[in-house]
């Protein structure tokens, strides 16, 4: 798999992504199914350049793949308005992926991307499953 073209515009690992086709289990797939209301042959995200920006998840077209497309940037950190109010995170479903996203684009940004793609599912793990600290971020509990 292509880590690099299963990374979104905006930030996202698609490729560490459970609805993503490669990691896609029976339980996920029907539980993206009914939260979508579409049928199970149709759950299987590819990521979103295999589709050019069309999403599941977003309603109509995806202003983030459109504002990149426009501007022709790979990824949004390389936009001269990085960071903009497109990537903003809320605290309305902050466990959606969503609020990863300028995390995820300025350690691309330092690292470059082959750099934080060996980091994204640990960056992910911390995110999904850490222990918010004051002070120190979501911190991994060790048994």
């Amino acid at each position: 798999m292509d880590k690099r073209y299963q990374t979104a515009p905006c930030g996202l690992d698609c490729f560490n992504c459970p609805a993503h086709k490669e990691n896609l289990t029976d339980e996920k797939r029907k539980e993206v199914a009914d939260s979508l209301k579409i049928a199970l042959e149709e759950v299987g995200c590819k990521g979103c350049r295999a589709v050019n920006g069309r999403c599941h998840f977003v309603k109509g077209e995806c202003a983030t793949w459109a504002c990149a497309q426009k501007k022709g940037v790979t990824y949004c950190f390389e936009c001269n308005k990085f960071p903009c109010g497109l990537l903003a995170p809320t605290a309305q479903g902050a466990n959606y992926p969503h609020n990863m996203k300028v995390y995820n684009l300025c350690r691309m940004k330092l690292l470059g991307i082959d750099g934080w793609i060996e980091e994204a599912g640990h960056i992910r793990n911390r995110y999904y499953n850490g222990k918010f600290v004051v002070g120190e971020g979501p911190v991994l509990e060790t048994k």
